[in-house]
């Protein structure tokens, strides 16, 4: 991130929290960067993406060491947290279930989006939208290609019991 971004406030804030979580008003990030928010930052859900490339904003806080959990764009407030470092899943038989929560890291963790990850798994972005909003789990087949995926790009997880 560029040292005069109107981010870089925020970005030394969230790395000055040792806090695993920390949630913040709009008018608080402001006070913060002491610059406004554009207006998409409060009508659209997507500004708060967890992006690697072409966002400054989330530059700010995925280089803070912080991804965007929750954000309430009705009472202008977003949570901020850190990853775990390791994600829980369950096996089933030779075979890892991804669940919510590990196919989110992951996603996160590589910079893509929805799109980009299906793109690369070989299915829909609903798809990938729909494991992440707990609506069914990947097939025995796709979870195997998820753990390739992880695997390749070095993200760990455990099996849990």
């Amino acid at each position: 991130m560029k040292g005069g971004s109107k981010y870089q406030p925020l970005l030394e804030h969230l790395r000055g929290s040792n806090q695993s979580e920390i949630t913040l008003t709009f008018v608080e990030i402001e006070t913060v960067m002491g610059d406004t928010l554009p207006n998409s930052a409060r009508t659209q859900r997507q500004w708060w993406g967890n992006r690697s490339k072409g966002a400054l904003q989330a530059s700010a806080w995925m280089n803070a060491g912080y991804i965007v959990g929750e954000i309430d764009l009705d009472a202008e407030r977003v949570t901020f947290r850190k990853p775990l470092s390791k994600y829980k899943t369950q096996p089933v038989t030779d075979t890892v279930q991804w669940n919510s929560d590990s196919i989110k890291a992951l996603r996160s963790q590589l910079g893509l989006t929805q799109s980009q990850l299906a793109s690369e798994l070989g299915v829909r972005q609903q798809t990938v939208s729909e494991w992440e909003n707990q609506m069914y789990e990947p097939t025995r087949a796709t979870s195997k290609h998820l753990s390739l995926v992880a695997e390749k790009a070095g993200f760990r997880y455990e099996a849990r019991d």
